[in-house]
């Protein structure tokens, strides 16, 4: 008797079809430095004119979040929180996004998932102006269990060797700008399925479901417009460990970045009331708690940040200030 790799449980079929119902949207997010079509081996991406370039990589996946989108039968929205916390990391550094590639995982694939999570993998590229160009799908039965998925990836980015952020020119008296969160983004989400056990509780006008779902925004482009007007000294992604973890990784020694918490503009899902069950310290330490992303300038150029990010769609304030200090981050 005779075996196939379908009777193993990976259907090649299945991907034949993601394939085909995916090609036209990553192609929309190809430019003309893209060399390769879809199914190549490798993937091909022309660098530019630049003088001293230095490429700029960062990798990660969705998390937990995963669950929540399983649950509420949603996969539209997980791949723009992959790209996002990839190309807001490597914009830290000064760097522009250039292309993207995902790993998307499963036990037994649906080309109709499949599809809808790379779609939203591609309308993160579009959002970070990053060519997606590549990426692999497996199909892993009796790994993972069917319905389930993972998805990971990573982006290279470019920065002008002169224009690198790295924090070292912050100094006594710059400014700390806020860029809102959507909510959750990304992190925190094994904590947060823990205190919400019904995702479709009604809360606000949505559901917890929707709430927890709004992807992770990508700042990409309005930071762009800023660097082109403006010199970003440091940059911080708040990812997980919130700001008291994320925000010392962009201060010098010797300084401290002081932040109030009440000039802070809290998300309005951290309002609510399950959070009492999560003592304050706790909260800021695994949180975005509604600042998705910092900046810090010049006291000079404050007005003019504000006002380029304000034009570009975000919500930005200023939070705190830089000081001479052993600690680097004093939250109060």
């Amino acid at each position: 008797m005779s075996i196939s790799y379908k009777d193993a449980g990976v259907s090649k079929e299945e991907g034949y079809k993601t394939v085909e119902k995916i090609k036209d949207k990553v192609r929309s997010t190809y430019n003309s430095n893209v060399m390769n079509e879809l199914g190549s081996f490798g993937a091909l991406y022309k660098l530019g004119e630049y003088k001293k370039p230095v490429l700029v990589s960062g990798t990660d996946g969705v998390g937990t979040k995963l669950k929540v989108a399983f649950e509420m039968g949603k996969y539209d929205t997980v791949g723009i929180d992959c790209v996002a916390m990839c190309v807001n990391d490597i914009l830290c550094h000064g760097a522009k996004p250039l292309f993207f590639l995902d790993y998307l995982a499963c036990g037994k694939l649906d080309s109709d998932i499949s599809s809808e999570i790379i779609k939203g993998v591609v309308d993160g590229c579009l959002q970070a102006g990053a060519a997606l160009i590549g990426g692999e799908t497996a199909e892993m039965p009796g790994f993972y269990s069917d319905g389930e998925y993972d998805i990971a990836g990573f982006s290279v980015g470019v920065v002008e060797e002169e224009r690198i952020v790295n924090s070292s020119d912050v100094k006594d008296g710059d400014i700390i700008i806020a860029l809102s969160s959507n909510g959750a983004h990304s992190n925190g989400f094994s904590l947060l399925r823990k205190l919400f056990t019904d995702f479709n509780a009604e809360y606000e006008g949505k559901s917890i479901g929707e709430w927890l779902l709004a992807p992770t925004r990508i700042y990409v482009k309005s930071v762009q417009k800023v660097m082109k007007k403006v010199k970003i000294k440091g940059m911080a992604h708040i990812t997980g460990g919130g700001i008291i973890e994320n925000i010392p990784r962009t201060i010098p020694d010797g300084l401290c970045a002081n932040i109030e918490k009440k000039k802070i503009n809290i998300h309005k899902l951290f309002r609510h009331e399950i959070f009492k069950k999560i003592v304050e310290d706790e909260m800021w330490g695994t949180f975005n708690m509604g600042v998705g992303f910092i900046v810090i300038v010049d006291r000079n150029d404050v007005g003019t940040v504000i006002n380029i990010l304000s034009d570009s769609g975000e919500n930005a304030y200023e939070v705190g200030y830089i000081s001479k200090g052993e600690q680097k981050l004093c939250l109060k």
